[in-house]
Protein backbone atom coordinates (compact mmCIF):
# COMPACT_ATOMS: atom_id res chain seq x y z
CA UNK A 1 0.00 0.00 0.00
CA UNK A 2 0.88 3.79 -0.16
CA UNK A 3 -0.74 7.44 0.94
CA UNK A 4 -2.84 6.60 -2.71
CA UNK A 5 -4.48 3.65 -0.69
CA UNK A 6 -5.17 4.98 2.77
CA UNK A 7 -8.90 6.75 1.49
CA UNK A 8 -11.66 4.23 0.04
CA UNK A 9 -15.45 4.50 -0.39
CA UNK A 10 -17.33 3.47 2.34
CA UNK A 11 -19.76 1.31 0.51
CA UNK A 12 -22.45 3.43 -1.28
CA UNK A 13 -22.74 5.86 1.15
CA UNK A 14 -21.14 8.37 -1.02
CA UNK A 15 -18.26 8.79 2.13
CA UNK A 16 -14.29 8.07 1.61
CA UNK A 17 -13.04 6.84 4.53
CA UNK A 18 -9.46 6.53 6.07
CA UNK A 19 -8.57 2.41 6.25
CA UNK A 20 -7.59 3.36 9.94
CA UNK A 21 -10.80 4.19 11.99
CA UNK A 22 -10.57 5.36 15.50
CA UNK A 23 -12.26 2.82 18.19
CA UNK A 24 -13.76 3.90 20.82
CA UNK A 25 -14.34 1.04 22.87
CA UNK A 26 -12.11 1.90 25.75
CA UNK A 27 -12.21 5.84 25.53
CA UNK A 28 -13.48 7.84 28.04
CA UNK A 29 -14.18 11.60 29.27
CA UNK A 30 -12.14 12.67 31.27
CA UNK A 31 -8.67 11.12 30.08
CA UNK A 32 -6.67 13.76 28.68
CA UNK A 33 -4.36 10.80 26.68
CA UNK A 34 -7.49 10.10 25.23
CA UNK A 35 -8.57 13.01 23.93
CA UNK A 36 -4.75 13.92 23.04
CA UNK A 37 -4.90 10.94 21.19
CA UNK A 38 -8.30 11.52 19.22
CA UNK A 39 -6.86 14.96 18.31
CA UNK A 40 -3.83 13.40 16.80
CA UNK A 41 -5.75 10.99 14.91
CA UNK A 42 -7.76 13.68 13.27
CA UNK A 43 -4.47 15.86 12.61
CA UNK A 44 -3.32 12.83 10.65
CA UNK A 45 -5.94 12.71 8.50
CA UNK A 46 -7.60 10.07 9.67
CA UNK A 47 -11.85 11.07 9.48
CA UNK A 48 -13.99 7.98 10.69
CA UNK A 49 -14.80 7.26 14.37
CA UNK A 50 -16.94 4.30 15.73
CA UNK A 51 -17.91 4.60 19.25
CA UNK A 52 -21.50 3.21 21.07
CA UNK A 53 -23.61 4.86 23.68
CA UNK A 54 -22.59 2.03 25.87
CA UNK A 55 -18.58 3.01 25.54
CA UNK A 56 -17.77 3.76 29.03
CA UNK A 57 -21.27 4.09 29.53
CA UNK A 58 -21.85 7.44 27.59
CA UNK A 59 -18.53 8.96 28.60
CA UNK A 60 -16.48 8.19 25.26
CA UNK A 61 -19.33 9.82 22.97
CA UNK A 62 -18.75 12.92 25.43
CA UNK A 63 -15.23 13.30 24.97
CA UNK A 64 -15.85 12.41 20.96
CA UNK A 65 -18.28 15.77 21.18
CA UNK A 66 -15.66 18.02 22.90
CA UNK A 67 -13.10 17.08 20.24
CA UNK A 68 -15.54 17.48 17.15
CA UNK A 69 -16.48 21.00 18.33
CA UNK A 70 -12.77 22.23 18.00
CA UNK A 71 -12.81 20.79 14.32
CA UNK A 72 -14.67 20.87 10.64
CA UNK A 73 -17.67 18.70 11.09
CA UNK A 74 -17.78 17.99 7.66
CA UNK A 75 -14.22 16.23 7.59
CA UNK A 76 -15.40 13.12 9.79
CA UNK A 77 -17.46 10.67 9.76
CA UNK A 78 -19.28 9.62 12.93
CA UNK A 79 -20.35 5.77 13.54
CA UNK A 80 -21.93 5.67 16.83
CA UNK A 81 -24.45 2.40 17.69
CA UNK A 82 -27.34 1.30 20.05
CA UNK A 83 -29.01 -1.95 22.00
CA UNK A 84 -27.30 -2.35 24.71
CA UNK A 85 -28.71 -1.72 27.95
CA UNK A 86 -26.58 -1.23 30.74
CA UNK A 87 -25.79 1.39 33.68
CA UNK A 88 -27.45 4.33 32.12
CA UNK A 89 -29.78 2.54 29.79
CA UNK A 90 -30.59 -0.01 32.60
CA UNK A 91 -31.82 2.76 34.44
CA UNK A 92 -34.01 4.34 31.66
CA UNK A 93 -35.58 0.89 30.53
CA UNK A 94 -37.16 -0.21 33.87
CA UNK A 95 -38.98 3.32 34.47
CA UNK A 96 -39.92 2.60 30.37
CA UNK A 97 -40.34 -0.99 30.22
CA UNK A 98 -39.70 -0.86 26.71
CA UNK A 99 -41.11 -3.62 24.31
CA UNK A 100 -39.41 -6.92 23.03
CA UNK A 101 -35.92 -6.45 25.42
CA UNK A 102 -34.25 -9.80 25.72
CA UNK A 103 -32.91 -9.78 29.47
CA UNK A 104 -29.77 -11.93 28.76
CA UNK A 105 -28.51 -11.73 32.15
CA UNK A 106 -27.92 -9.68 35.71
CA UNK A 107 -27.07 -6.23 34.50
CA UNK A 108 -27.42 -6.88 30.78
CA UNK A 109 -30.30 -6.69 28.57
CA UNK A 110 -30.75 -5.93 25.04
CA UNK A 111 -32.85 -4.10 22.95
CA UNK A 112 -33.50 -3.43 19.02
CA UNK A 113 -36.92 -2.09 19.01
CA UNK A 114 -38.24 1.53 17.70
CA UNK A 115 -38.65 3.08 21.13
CA UNK A 116 -35.75 2.17 22.96
CA UNK A 117 -33.67 3.11 19.59
CA UNK A 118 -35.46 6.54 19.54
CA UNK A 119 -33.96 7.11 23.04
CA UNK A 120 -30.40 5.86 22.04
CA UNK A 121 -30.15 7.94 18.95
CA UNK A 122 -31.68 11.59 20.90
CA UNK A 123 -29.34 10.51 23.94
CA UNK A 124 -26.07 9.90 21.57
CA UNK A 125 -26.54 13.27 19.52
CA UNK A 126 -26.86 15.06 22.80
CA UNK A 127 -24.06 13.62 24.10
CA UNK A 128 -21.32 14.25 21.10
CA UNK A 129 -23.53 17.49 20.46
CA UNK A 130 -24.08 17.06 16.80
CA UNK A 131 -27.07 17.46 15.02
CA UNK A 132 -26.54 14.24 13.03
CA UNK A 133 -24.60 10.82 13.19
CA UNK A 134 -23.76 10.12 10.01
CA UNK A 135 -23.94 6.27 10.78
CA UNK A 136 -26.38 4.13 13.31
CA UNK A 137 -25.43 0.41 13.97
CA UNK A 138 -28.03 -1.87 15.37
CA UNK A 139 -25.24 -2.61 18.09
CA UNK A 140 -25.01 -6.88 18.08
CA UNK A 141 -28.84 -7.49 17.95
CA UNK A 142 -27.67 -11.63 17.92
CA UNK A 143 -28.48 -11.35 21.31
CA UNK A 144 -32.06 -12.30 20.75
CA UNK A 145 -30.41 -15.73 19.38
CA UNK A 146 -27.88 -16.50 21.87
CA UNK A 147 -30.60 -16.01 24.47
CA UNK A 148 -33.23 -18.15 22.73
CA UNK A 149 -30.02 -20.64 22.24
CA UNK A 150 -29.98 -21.06 26.13
CA UNK A 151 -33.38 -22.83 26.18
CA UNK A 152 -34.27 -24.16 22.84
CA UNK A 153 -32.61 -25.58 19.11
CA UNK A 154 -32.20 -22.25 17.18
CA UNK A 155 -35.01 -23.18 14.74
CA UNK A 156 -36.73 -21.38 11.67
CA UNK A 157 -38.72 -19.77 13.32
CA UNK A 158 -36.27 -18.22 16.13
CA UNK A 159 -34.31 -16.71 12.74
CA UNK A 160 -37.48 -15.59 11.05
CA UNK A 161 -38.17 -13.97 14.10
CA UNK A 162 -35.03 -12.04 14.79
CA UNK A 163 -34.97 -10.62 11.09
CA UNK A 164 -38.27 -9.45 11.79
CA UNK A 165 -36.94 -7.48 14.40
CA UNK A 166 -34.22 -6.37 12.30
CA UNK A 167 -36.62 -5.50 9.62
CA UNK A 168 -39.05 -3.32 12.17
CA UNK A 169 -35.57 -1.54 13.52
CA UNK A 170 -34.90 -0.64 9.80
CA UNK A 171 -38.01 0.74 8.98
CA UNK A 172 -37.55 3.08 12.43
CA UNK A 173 -33.98 3.79 11.08
CA UNK A 174 -35.42 4.59 7.80
CA UNK A 175 -38.04 7.58 8.96
CA UNK A 176 -34.62 9.01 11.32
CA UNK A 177 -32.55 9.53 7.97
CA UNK A 178 -35.96 11.24 6.52
CA UNK A 179 -35.48 13.71 9.65
CA UNK A 180 -31.74 13.87 9.02
CA UNK A 181 -30.72 12.60 12.61
CA UNK A 182 -29.21 9.95 10.64
CA UNK A 183 -27.71 9.19 7.10
CA UNK A 184 -27.36 5.80 6.96
CA UNK A 185 -27.85 2.47 8.92
CA UNK A 186 -26.54 -0.66 9.15
CA UNK A 187 -25.45 -3.89 11.67
CA UNK A 188 -22.10 -4.26 13.96
CA UNK A 189 -22.64 -8.47 14.59
CA UNK A 190 -20.36 -10.55 16.24
CA UNK A 191 -21.64 -13.28 14.20
CA UNK A 192 -21.22 -12.09 10.65
CA UNK A 193 -17.92 -14.18 10.21
CA UNK A 194 -19.47 -17.68 11.73
CA UNK A 195 -19.31 -20.63 9.15
CA UNK A 196 -22.57 -21.65 7.44
CA UNK A 197 -23.21 -24.36 9.64
CA UNK A 198 -23.89 -22.21 12.45
CA UNK A 199 -26.94 -21.50 13.31
CA UNK A 200 -26.21 -18.36 15.45
CA UNK A 201 -24.60 -16.61 11.94
CA UNK A 202 -26.12 -13.53 11.22
CA UNK A 203 -26.88 -13.18 7.68
CA UNK A 204 -25.55 -9.65 5.43
CA UNK A 205 -28.18 -11.19 2.83
CA UNK A 206 -31.12 -11.73 4.94
CA UNK A 207 -30.54 -8.32 6.39
CA UNK A 208 -30.25 -6.57 2.77
CA UNK A 209 -33.48 -8.43 1.82
CA UNK A 210 -35.45 -7.05 4.43
CA UNK A 211 -34.08 -3.19 3.84
CA UNK A 212 -35.02 -3.72 -0.08
CA UNK A 213 -38.79 -5.11 1.38
CA UNK A 214 -38.84 -1.77 2.91
CA UNK A 215 -37.87 0.32 0.23
CA UNK A 216 -35.41 0.54 -3.23
CA UNK A 217 -33.62 3.64 -1.78
CA UNK A 218 -32.89 2.23 1.33
CA UNK A 219 -30.02 2.99 3.56
CA UNK A 220 -28.52 0.19 5.15
CA UNK A 221 -25.11 0.67 3.66
CA UNK A 222 -22.79 -0.72 6.44
CA UNK A 223 -21.38 -3.41 8.62
CA UNK A 224 -19.08 -4.60 11.52
CA UNK A 225 -17.86 -7.45 12.10
CA UNK A 226 -14.72 -8.71 14.24
CA UNK A 227 -11.77 -9.75 12.00
CA UNK A 228 -8.26 -10.72 12.85
CA UNK A 229 -5.70 -13.72 11.47
CA UNK A 230 -7.54 -16.21 13.57
CA UNK A 231 -10.66 -15.31 13.01
CA UNK A 232 -10.63 -14.30 9.31
CA UNK A 233 -14.68 -16.41 8.36
CA UNK A 234 -15.73 -13.11 7.32
CA UNK A 235 -12.81 -12.97 4.53
CA UNK A 236 -12.51 -16.94 3.99
CA UNK A 237 -16.27 -18.64 4.45
CA UNK A 238 -18.49 -18.76 1.45
CA UNK A 239 -21.28 -18.04 3.15
CA UNK A 240 -23.18 -15.72 0.68
CA UNK A 241 -24.07 -18.15 -2.03
CA UNK A 242 -20.51 -19.19 -2.53
CA UNK A 243 -19.59 -15.58 -1.95
CA UNK A 244 -17.53 -14.68 1.69
CA UNK A 245 -18.65 -11.61 3.45
CA UNK A 246 -16.53 -9.49 2.31
CA UNK A 247 -17.09 -10.02 -1.45
CA UNK A 248 -20.97 -9.88 -0.79
CA UNK A 249 -21.09 -6.79 0.85
CA UNK A 250 -18.50 -4.98 -2.04
CA UNK A 251 -20.99 -6.35 -4.74
CA UNK A 252 -23.73 -4.86 -3.06
CA UNK A 253 -22.67 -1.33 -2.07
CA UNK A 254 -22.10 -2.32 1.78
CA UNK A 255 -19.54 -0.81 3.37
CA UNK A 256 -17.49 -3.25 6.01
CA UNK A 257 -15.63 -2.03 9.29
CA UNK A 258 -13.54 -4.23 11.17
CA UNK A 259 -13.11 -4.73 14.66
CA UNK A 260 -10.88 -6.73 17.03
CA UNK A 261 -7.60 -6.66 14.57
CA UNK A 262 -5.21 -7.35 17.42
CA UNK A 263 -7.34 -8.88 19.95
CA UNK A 264 -8.24 -12.57 18.78
CA UNK A 265 -9.82 -15.78 20.65
CA UNK A 266 -8.75 -18.74 19.81
CA UNK A 267 -9.15 -21.89 21.26
CA UNK A 268 -10.58 -20.58 24.12
CA UNK A 269 -8.21 -18.16 25.13
CA UNK A 270 -7.40 -14.37 24.05
CA UNK A 271 -4.65 -13.67 21.99
CA UNK A 272 -3.09 -9.81 21.73
CA UNK A 273 -1.47 -9.26 17.98
CA UNK A 274 1.35 -6.97 19.55
CA UNK A 275 4.74 -6.26 20.87
CA UNK A 276 5.26 -5.90 24.45
CA UNK A 277 9.22 -5.42 24.62
CA UNK A 278 11.26 -4.00 22.51
CA UNK A 279 14.10 -5.62 21.28
CA UNK A 280 16.72 -4.95 23.98
CA UNK A 281 14.68 -3.75 26.74
CA UNK A 282 13.96 -5.41 29.74
CA UNK A 283 10.96 -7.30 31.21
CA UNK A 284 9.51 -4.35 33.52
CA UNK A 285 10.09 -5.16 37.29
CA UNK A 286 7.92 -4.96 40.11
CA UNK A 287 10.02 -1.58 40.84
CA UNK A 288 8.21 -0.67 37.47
CA UNK A 289 4.72 -1.17 38.79
CA UNK A 290 5.67 1.23 42.00
CA UNK A 291 6.63 3.99 40.39
CA UNK A 292 3.49 3.50 37.78
CA UNK A 293 1.15 3.67 40.99
CA UNK A 294 3.32 6.29 42.69
CA UNK A 295 1.01 9.04 41.34
CA UNK A 296 -2.30 7.31 42.47
CA UNK A 297 -1.10 6.60 45.32
CA UNK A 298 -0.03 10.67 45.93
CA UNK A 299 -3.89 11.20 45.11
CA UNK A 300 -5.32 9.11 47.53
CA UNK A 301 -3.06 10.48 50.01
CA UNK A 302 -4.31 14.09 49.10
CA UNK A 303 -7.38 12.70 49.58
CA UNK A 304 -7.28 11.89 52.59
CA UNK A 305 -4.89 14.95 54.06
CA UNK A 306 -7.41 17.59 52.04
CA UNK A 307 -10.96 16.21 52.44
CA UNK A 308 -10.56 13.75 55.76
CA UNK A 309 -11.92 10.99 53.12
CA UNK A 310 -11.39 7.19 53.65
CA UNK A 311 -9.25 5.35 51.64
CA UNK A 312 -10.18 2.83 49.52
CA UNK A 313 -11.55 -0.50 49.99
CA UNK A 314 -13.66 -2.80 52.81
CA UNK A 315 -10.27 -2.81 54.61
CA UNK A 316 -8.93 0.68 54.19
CA UNK A 317 -6.04 -1.34 52.41
CA UNK A 318 -5.97 2.23 49.76
CA UNK A 319 -5.86 1.80 46.06
CA UNK A 320 -2.64 1.75 44.48
CA UNK A 321 -2.31 -1.07 47.24
CA UNK A 322 -5.27 -3.21 45.91
CA UNK A 323 -3.96 -3.23 42.32
CA UNK A 324 -0.74 -3.92 43.15
CA UNK A 325 -1.65 -7.18 44.74
CA UNK A 326 -4.22 -7.73 41.29
CA UNK A 327 -1.54 -7.01 38.95
CA UNK A 328 1.24 -9.55 40.70
CA UNK A 329 -1.44 -12.17 41.54
CA UNK A 330 -3.46 -12.42 38.00
CA UNK A 331 -2.10 -15.54 36.81
CA UNK A 332 -2.54 -14.25 33.19
CA UNK A 333 -3.03 -11.50 31.52
CA UNK A 334 -6.03 -12.74 29.88
CA UNK A 335 -7.62 -12.20 32.77
CA UNK A 336 -7.14 -8.84 32.81
CA UNK A 337 -10.47 -7.52 31.12
CA UNK A 338 -12.98 -9.55 33.19
CA UNK A 339 -11.03 -8.32 36.55
CA UNK A 340 -10.84 -4.97 35.55
CA UNK A 341 -14.82 -4.78 34.61
CA UNK A 342 -15.60 -6.68 37.43
CA UNK A 343 -13.19 -5.82 40.57
CA UNK A 344 -11.67 -2.64 39.62
CA UNK A 345 -13.99 -0.04 37.60
CA UNK A 346 -17.26 -0.72 39.94
CA UNK A 347 -15.84 -0.46 43.55
CA UNK A 348 -13.65 2.06 42.22
CA UNK A 349 -16.66 3.92 40.66
CA UNK A 350 -18.75 3.48 44.21
CA UNK A 351 -15.57 5.27 45.94
CA UNK A 352 -15.98 8.02 43.86
CA UNK A 353 -19.75 8.44 43.70
CA UNK A 354 -19.23 8.18 47.62
CA UNK A 355 -16.82 10.76 47.87
CA UNK A 356 -18.49 13.30 45.63
CA UNK A 357 -21.85 13.15 47.74
CA UNK A 358 -19.55 13.87 50.87
CA UNK A 359 -17.01 16.77 49.52
CA UNK A 360 -17.98 17.68 46.24
CA UNK A 361 -18.94 21.22 48.18
CA UNK A 362 -15.35 21.71 48.86
CA UNK A 363 -13.76 24.24 46.71
CA UNK A 364 -10.85 22.00 45.62
CA UNK A 365 -12.84 18.67 44.80
CA UNK A 366 -13.61 19.37 40.94
CA UNK A 367 -9.63 19.71 40.44
CA UNK A 368 -8.88 16.63 42.47
CA UNK A 369 -11.47 14.03 40.87
CA UNK A 370 -10.15 15.61 37.48
CA UNK A 371 -6.44 14.70 38.34
CA UNK A 372 -7.72 11.47 39.84
CA UNK A 373 -9.75 10.48 36.64
CA UNK A 374 -6.49 11.03 34.18
CA UNK A 375 -4.43 9.21 36.50
CA UNK A 376 -6.34 6.51 37.18
CA UNK A 377 -6.48 5.37 33.12
CA UNK A 378 -3.18 6.05 32.79
CA UNK A 379 -2.22 4.01 35.53
CA UNK A 380 -4.61 0.84 34.15
CA UNK A 381 -3.57 0.85 30.83
CA UNK A 382 -0.17 1.05 32.30
CA UNK A 383 -0.47 -1.85 34.28
CA UNK A 384 -1.92 -4.18 30.87
CA UNK A 385 1.50 -3.50 29.15
CA UNK A 386 3.09 -4.36 32.23
CA UNK A 387 0.74 -7.46 32.61
CA UNK A 388 1.80 -8.19 28.78
CA UNK A 389 4.97 -8.20 28.88
CA UNK A 390 4.91 -11.70 29.25
CA UNK A 391 3.54 -12.75 26.12
CA UNK A 392 6.62 -11.62 24.30
CA UNK A 393 7.24 -14.77 23.29
CA UNK A 394 4.07 -15.91 22.01
CA UNK A 395 3.63 -12.90 20.06
CA UNK A 396 7.03 -13.79 18.40
CA UNK A 397 5.57 -17.38 17.65
CA UNK A 398 2.70 -15.41 15.86
CA UNK A 399 4.95 -13.40 13.95
CA UNK A 400 7.14 -16.67 12.86
CA UNK A 401 3.75 -18.40 11.61
CA UNK A 402 2.88 -15.00 9.77
CA UNK A 403 6.32 -15.53 8.01
CA UNK A 404 5.48 -18.86 7.51
CA UNK A 405 2.18 -18.56 5.73
CA UNK A 406 3.75 -15.97 3.19
CA UNK A 407 3.80 -12.74 4.72
CA UNK A 408 7.54 -11.06 4.07
CA UNK A 409 9.72 -11.03 7.20
CA UNK A 410 9.47 -7.38 8.40
CA UNK A 411 11.04 -4.79 11.11
CA UNK A 412 7.75 -3.60 11.65
CA UNK A 413 5.34 -4.21 15.04
CA UNK A 414 3.25 -6.85 15.22
CA UNK A 415 0.33 -4.95 15.31
CA UNK A 416 1.23 -3.17 12.31
CA UNK A 417 1.53 -6.04 10.11
CA UNK A 418 -1.35 -7.92 11.52
CA UNK A 419 -3.71 -4.45 10.92
CA UNK A 420 -1.99 -3.62 7.58
CA UNK A 421 -3.18 -7.88 6.37
CA UNK A 422 -6.91 -6.81 7.32
CA UNK A 423 -6.65 -3.58 5.55
CA UNK A 424 -5.70 -4.66 2.39
CA UNK A 425 -8.00 -7.18 1.96
CA UNK A 426 -10.70 -6.48 -1.05
CA UNK A 427 -13.87 -5.68 0.31
CA UNK A 428 -12.61 -3.86 3.37
CA UNK A 429 -13.72 -0.18 4.29
CA UNK A 430 -11.87 0.57 7.51
CA UNK A 431 -9.97 -1.53 10.49
CA UNK A 432 -11.15 -0.03 13.66
CA UNK A 433 -7.94 0.34 16.28
CA UNK A 434 -8.38 1.19 19.71
CA UNK A 435 -5.62 4.38 19.80
CA UNK A 436 -6.18 5.05 23.61
CA UNK A 437 -2.35 6.65 23.32
CA UNK A 438 -0.56 8.58 20.79
CA UNK A 439 1.47 5.94 20.49
CA UNK A 440 -1.17 3.63 19.12
CA UNK A 441 -2.22 6.28 17.13
CA UNK A 442 1.45 6.32 15.16
CA UNK A 443 1.40 2.28 15.04
CA UNK A 444 -2.09 2.42 13.17
CA UNK A 445 -1.66 5.10 10.99
CA UNK A 446 1.78 3.86 9.64
CA UNK A 447 -0.36 1.17 7.90
CA UNK A 448 -0.94 2.38 4.55
CA UNK A 449 2.89 2.87 4.23
CA UNK A 450 3.13 -1.19 4.43
CA UNK A 451 4.45 -2.83 1.31
CA UNK A 452 1.44 -4.61 -0.78
CA UNK A 453 0.76 -8.32 0.07
CA UNK A 454 -1.60 -11.03 -1.21
CA UNK A 455 -3.79 -10.72 2.44
CA UNK A 456 -5.86 -13.66 1.20
CA UNK A 457 -3.98 -16.51 0.47
CA UNK A 458 -1.57 -15.90 3.20
CA UNK A 459 -4.89 -15.47 5.54
CA UNK A 460 -5.67 -18.92 4.20
CA UNK A 461 -2.26 -20.56 4.61
CA UNK A 462 -1.76 -18.94 8.14
CA UNK A 463 -4.81 -20.96 9.48
CA UNK A 464 -3.00 -24.32 8.85
CA UNK A 465 -0.24 -23.21 11.99
CA UNK A 466 -1.97 -24.15 15.16
CA UNK A 467 1.03 -23.54 17.42
CA UNK A 468 1.26 -21.12 19.28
Amino acid sequence: MNAHFAFRSLGGTGYTCHVMGFGCYRIADGSATHEKALEKYLNFGGNLIDTSANYGDGLSEILIGKVLKRIDRSRSIVVTKGGYIQGQNMRLAQEMDFPEVVKYGDGLWHCIHPEFLKTQIDRSLRRMQLDYGDVFLLHNPEYYINHAAQTQPITESVLDEFYRRIQTAFQYLETEVQTGRIRYYGISSNNFGLHEKDRARTSVKRALEKAEQISAGHHFRVVQLPMNVYESGGALYPTHDGKSVLQFCKDNGIGVLLNRPLNAFYQGKLYRLADYVKPGREKPDENFLDNLLQPLQMLENECIRTFDGEAFGQKGEGLAAYLKYIALDLPSPDYWNGVMDQYIVPPVTQWMRRGAELHNVHPQWNDWQNRFIRTINETLEGIEKFLYTSNQPVSDRIRTNLYRAGYPESAETLSRIAMALLAQLDGVSCVLNGMRTSEYVDDAMGVPSMPAVESLPILQRFQSFTDI
